[in-house]
């Protein structure tokens, strides 16, 4: 009998251990399925670049003239129109007012580089509101 025991403990094979990776892949597609979810609703507001010079891509390109709407942000966030300091607010209803006494001006917007993005898109909306299709941005007079 000894024989056959030890023929049966012969034949029995040692699994080796698994792991189960059904709630892993389950985590993933539902991560996956809201990502798909969420990206269209999603809003971008897309900037669109000027084609790039291919002779004078490094010569500085100098302001043509001077805008009869000037708007400065400075270091500290605050605004100036027409040297004249503003709120948002202010700003809104005076671009308003500036488009009806010069409806073919386009505003010149001198931005200090140490002052807050969110300024900037707020002087934006407030231009977009006024009804400026157009706005230069000056990063560096020459």
């Amino acid at each position: 009998m000894s024989r056959r025991s030890l023929r049966i403990t012969r034949q029995k094979h040692i699994e080796e251990p698994t792991v189960n990776l059904t709630p892993l892949i389950d985590v993933v597609f539902v991560i996956l399925i809201m990502f798909i979810l969420i990206a269209p609703m999603l809003e971008l507001d897309r900037v669109d670049l000027a084609d790039a010079a291919d002779e004078r891509a490094n010569a500085p390109i100098a302001v043509q003239e001077a805008s009869k709407i000037t708007i400065y942000v400075h270091k500290d966030n605050k605004i100036t129109l027409n040297d004249q300091p503003v709120t948002i607010d202010q700003l809104a209803e005076q671009l308003k007012q500036a488009k009806k006494r010069h409806p073919n001006a386009r505003p010149q917007l001198f931005h200090d580089r140490r002052g807050h993005f969110g300024v900037y898109q707020s002087v934006k909306n407030a231009a977009e509101a006024a009804g400026f299709q157009q706005m230069d941005i000056i990063l560096k007079p020459v």
